[in-house]
């Protein structure tokens, strides 16, 4: 009788697939909840590739532009008569009071006033009141910026008599009535010490003149 017929009146036992017995082969029930089981998540990265991650998209992103404005810092001396002080600049033309450029060292409108004070005239300022914040707005070839006027008062007439310029950038001095130094002044200077000498308070400005909706 040949071995691989199987016995008559017995069923027919299905051969083992791959070394699995039937027992152990996988029905269409068990493959369905195989494919039904949440798959596996994903490792989460180290701690040093998300530092490593987060540094590479911080460096990616655009870095913010902030505005570059120049500020300058002057000053509005007097002698016991009311006279202001004003300079004869040998850069530019018309007539100017004590002042400059703010460093870029992180120097104040304040002490930048009483340093441009001290290196145009010789004179120490010691008190002073804020008297106006100007913004100019920038035009072709001249950026503007702010310029912070001081109002410092009356200094003694010995301390006036005693100026020394600087020769590299100023060639002469005057104190005259107010009234007469705004026709001499330049006009944004102009415009500006006009408006401190009449405010009572602390005035902002823009190109030299009052904002509307902002109380002087």
């Amino acid at each position: 009788m040949n071995a691989s017929r199987p016995a008559p009146g017995r069923p027919a036992t299905p051969r083992s697939v791959a070394g699995v017995t039937p027992a152990q082969q996988p029905g269409p029930a068990a493959e369905a909840a195989e494919a039904a089981e949440p798959a596996e998540p994903a490792e989460a990265a180290e701690p040093a590739e998300a530092a490593e991650a987060a540094e590479a998209a911080e460096a990616a992103e655009p870095a913010e532009i902030l505005p570059a404005i120049p500020a300058s810092a002057g000053a509005l001396i007097f002698d016991r008569a009311g006279r202001l002080l004003i300079l004869k600049p040998t850069y530019k033309s018309g007539w100017t009071i004590p002042g400059g450029v703010m460093e870029a060292d992180g120097e104040t409108p304040w002490a930048a006033c009483r340093r441009e004070v001290h290196e145009e005239c010789g004179l120490e300022v010691r008190q002073g009141r804020l008297a106006c914040v100007d913004f100019r707005p920038s035009r072709p070839g001249k950026p503007g910026g702010l310029r912070f006027l001081f109002d410092c008062g009356a200094l003694p007439d010995d301390a006036l008599a005693a100026i020394v310029l600087q020769p590299e950038e100023i060639s002469a001095h005057q104190l005259v009535p107010v009234r007469a130094a705004l026709q001499l002044l330049r006009k944004p200077i102009r415009r500006r010490v006009r408006a401190a000498w009449r405010a009572t308070a602390t005035c902002y400005l823009e190109n030299g003149r009052p904002v509307p909706g902002v109380s002087q």
